[in-house]
């Protein structure tokens, strides 16, 4: 191969710790190859992570071989073939070349074989069958550098038998569209995707709610998603009504973090039902509900106002649900409003995070003579109160004095 591509390419083999791996896989009659991503990626001059190799090599030759090259391998997935081979603190998955056997949609029961083009027909997209040899040769059985020339995400063969072989790959589509494609989704692979989405309904909650993560966060998500609602594949995976125009917006806007579950909500969230159903349709980590939550139950609190709050109004709802949940929702209740409000909402926002520190504890609250019970929390929480509307002065001897006040307001018993 010749041209910008192989420029491009070069570094990857030119790497230590890949270089090393493929001279310990290809020899004595067997052959490997850097397959996938890495090479879409290093194609296309963004950053490589993880590296996949194929090799005609049986699994346990595979980890024969590390092990006697001084690598460290370890049987990540040795029933499909997969070897994890670390080398120089770096993992490299090594999967023996396999062709399907049976296939029901969510699970494949393969056989190994020996035929690189056999293998990369059997993935998703052309842009993600591509190989590279240890010689620097570019293997394309599938017109995937076509495809990544023309920004297509594209499926191998026809898209519907694809499909039923793994209906993941039906967010998958749309995922790497986010990703890398341009334009309008390919027309063939949108119909097939359309006419397989029954088929979601039998995929585990936990694999579609890392494809989704992984689309919100995609550069091209907004329009993806708008795809996705178009073609009545967007309600199921979410289990609602999306709020695409308010997604949109805080997806473009500068500054914006790639944070998922923010995503999530700004694109499946008003009110802290919401944040339950997402909870049961997703499999959600405890941490990420636990954002959502606090983002809705701040949104509730915004909902149906006119006029922007007041800081000392958020600062009462971050006592509640955490500054960070307070913005968040500051942001999402306003993202379709009059732009004119954007400079006002973050000089709110800046304004919660110059928030000083509410510095008395429970120990304090004793030291004023009150007994330790209930009354303690009770004092504290209405001293943060006065705290928040007398502006949150800074001084710990101010906010002292207001902890006292509310102690002998409060009639606590002394110890």
């Amino acid at each position: 191969m010749t041209g910008p591509e192989h420029g491009r390419l070069g570094p990857l083999l030119a790497r230590a710790d890949i270089a090393a791996l493929m001279a310990a896989l290809n020899r004595d009659g067997e052959e490997a190859r850097i397959v996938g991503g890495a090479v879409r990626n290093a194609l296309l001059g963004e950053k490589v992570a993880d590296i996949d190799v194929a090799t005609t090599a049986l699994p346990q030759e595979t980890a024969r071989r590390a092990k006697a090259a001084g690598f460290k391998p370890v049987p990540t997935g040795i029933e499909h073939g997969t070897i994890t081979v670390v080398v120089a603190g770096t993992p490299f998955e090594v999967t023996t070349l396999r062709r399907d056997v049976e296939t029901d949609g969510r699970h494949a029961v393969v056989a190994f074989g020996r035929d690189f083009r056999q293998d990369a027909l059997r993935r998703d997209f052309t842009i993600n069958a591509l190989g590279l040899d240890a010689a620097g040769a570019l293997h394309d059985y599938a017109g995937g550098l076509d495809d990544l020339a023309a920004r297509r995400v594209r499926f191998i063969g026809q898209a519907r038998d694809r499909i039923a072989e793994d209906y993941l790959r039906i967010l998958r589509f749309f995922r790497f569209h986010a990703r890398y494609g341009a334009g309008e989704p390919d027309r063939d692979g949108l119909a097939a995707c359309t006419a397989g989405r029954a088929g979601l309904e039998g995929l585990s909650r936990e694999r579609v709610r890392a494809e989704l993560l992984k689309l919100l966060v995609a550069p091209r998500a907004p329009a993806t998603l708008r795809a996705m609602a178009g073609a009545g594949l967007l309600v199921p995976v979410i289990g609602g009504v999306p709020q695409l125009s308010r997604f949109a917006a805080i997806a473009d806007a500068p500054g914006d973090g790639v944070y998922p579950a923010f995503r999530l909500a700004a694109l499946a969230v008003a009110t802290r039902e919401d944040a339950t159903r997402l909870r049961e349709k997703l499999r959600l980590s405890n941490a990420e509900l636990d954002r959502i939550e606090r983002i809705a139950l701040a949104l509730e609190a915004l909902s149906g106002r006119v006029e922007l709050p007041s800081l000392a109004g958020l600062r009462e709802s971050a006592r509640r649900v955490g500054a960070d949940a307070v913005a968040a929702g500051l942001v999402l209740a306003n993202a379709v409003a009059d732009a004119g409000r954007g400079a006002e909402v973050q000089e709110l926002i800046a304004g919660l995070g110059r928030t000083p520190t509410f510095l008395p504890s429970g120990k304090d609250v004793v030291s004023l003579g009150i007994a330790a019970g209930p009354a303690v929390g009770r004092i504290l929480e209405q001293a943060r109160r006065d705290w928040i509307a007398a502006g949150c002065p800074a001084g710990r001897e101010e906010q002292m004095a207001l902890v006292a006040r509310v102690a002998v307001r409060d009639g606590a018993p002394a110890t």
